[in-house]
C-alpha cells in the first residue's frame, strides 16, 4: 500500500512538474484523492474525504486547486451536475465523456469523429471552431437492468 501511494505521489509531483506548477502538499493530496476516484468528485467531495483522512486543507484551497488544474488542462471539468462541477483526471489528448446519471459512472470517449461535421455547422453559422467538449448524460446498462430487474418477494 506504502509503494502505491508513492507510486501515485510521484507521479502527481512529475504531473505538476510538466505543467509548470510549484508542488505543494495541497495540490498533491487534491491530484491523489482524484485519482483514487474511479469516476468523478465534487470538490466539496474531494474536501470530505481529504479531512476524513485527517489531511489538513481547507475547502477553499480545494476550490482552487481544482479550478487551476482545470484550466491547464490536468483535471477536466464536468458540468453534468446542476450548480457544482465535477472534476476527474483523465488520461492526456482530446476525448469526451458519457455520464450515467443515475450511478454517476463516467467513460472516457477516446475517438472523436465529430470535427467534420462541426467545422460544417460552425461555418454555416458563421463561427470558426476552436475547440469543442462533449458530455453526453445518460444511463448505463447497470442501472437499466438493475430498474428492470424483477423485484425479489
Amino acid at each position: 500500500m506504502r509503494a502505491r501511494r508513492q507510486a501515485g505521489q510521484d507521479s502527481a509531483t512529475e504531473l505538476l512538474a510538466t505543467k509548470g506548477l510549484r508542488v505543494t502538499r495541497q495540490r498533491l493530496r487534491v491530484l491523489e484523492a482524484l485519482a483514487d476516484e474511479r469516476d468523478d468528485a465534487t470538490a466539496q467531495q474531494i474536501h470530505s474525504r481529504l479531512r476524513s483522512g485527517d489531511q489538513r486543507v481547507g475547502l477553499a484551497t480545494v476550490y482552487r486547486t481544482l479550478a487551476l488544474l482545470s484550466e491547464l488542462g490536468v483535471v477536466d471539468a464536468l458540468a453534468h451536475s446542476p450548480g457544482e462541477l465535477c472534476y476527474r483526471l483523465c488520461g492526456a489528448g482530446h476525448h469526451h465523456h458519457l455520464f450515467c446519471s443515475s450511478c454517476h459512472r463516467v467513460v472516457e470517449l477516446i475517438d472523436c469523429d465529430i470535427d467534420a461535421w462541426l467545422e460544417e455547422v460552425a461555418t454555416d453559422h458563421g463561427f470558426v471552431a476552436t475547440d469543442h467538449q462533449l458530455e453526453v448524460t445518460g444511463v448505463c446498462a447497470a442501472c437499466r437492468d438493475a430498474t428492470t430487474a424483477p423485484a425479489s418477494r
